[in-house]
C-alpha cells in the first residue's frame, strides 16, 4: 500500500480513497473527513495556497515517520487548495495497520501535523474582507503531544 499523498483543488471520494488502502494483510483502516468550517468572524469561505512540490514533500516525510512509528501498511493523504466554501471537504487521511491501536494514533499523528506544520497559507474571506490565519494554540498543543 505504501505512502500517497495528492495536494488537488478537486474534490475526493472517501470511500474510494479508503478501498485503496484495504488490503489482506490490514486488520484495520482509520480515516478521517476534515472540512471547512464557519469562523467566529463569519466566515463563508477559505482559500487555501500551497508551494507545489515543497508541500507534497513535507507531506510525505510525516507519513514516513507515521509508518515508522507505528508499523502502518498505508498512509493516505488528501488536501485540497484553492477556494473553499464553508461545508466543502478540505482534507482526508487514512491509515492502515495490523492493529487498530496503530492505525488510530498513525492517522490522529499525521492530521495533528497538518494543521501545525504542513506548509499551507490559509485566508478565511467574508462579509470582513479577507484574513490570513495562522495555527491555533491549541492545534500546537496537541502535536506537542507526540
Amino acid at each position: 500500500m505504501g505512502i500517497r499523498v495528492q495536494v488537488q483543488a478537486q474534490d475526493f471520494d472517501p470511500l474510494q480513497l479508503q478501498r485503496a488502502l484495504e488490503g489482506d494483510d490490514a486488520g484495520a483502516v482509520v480515516t478521517f473527513t476534515g472540512y471547512v468550517k464557519a469562523g467566529a468572524a463569519a466566515v463563508t469561505a477559505i482559500e487555501l495556497e500551497h508551494y507545489p512540490g515543497m508541500t507534497e514533500r513535507s507531506i510525505e516525510a510525516i507519513a514516513r515517520e507515521a509508518t515508522a512509528r507505528w508499523q502502518l501498511k498505508g498512509v493516505s493523504v488528501v488536501h485540497r487548495i484553492g477556494r473553499l466554501a464553508c461545508g466543502a471537504q478540505i482534507v482526508w487521511v487514512g491509515a492502515s495497520a495490523t492493529h487498530r491501536g496503530e492505525a488510530f494514533a498513525g492517522c490522529e499523528f499525521v492530521m495533528d501535523y497538518l494543521k501545525t506544520r504542513a506548509p499551507f497559507w490559509k485566508k478565511e474571506l467574508g462579509a470582513f474582507g479577507e484574513q490570513w490565519v495562522e495555527a491555533r494554540d491549541a492545534d500546537h498543543e496537541r502535536a506537542g503531544r507526540w
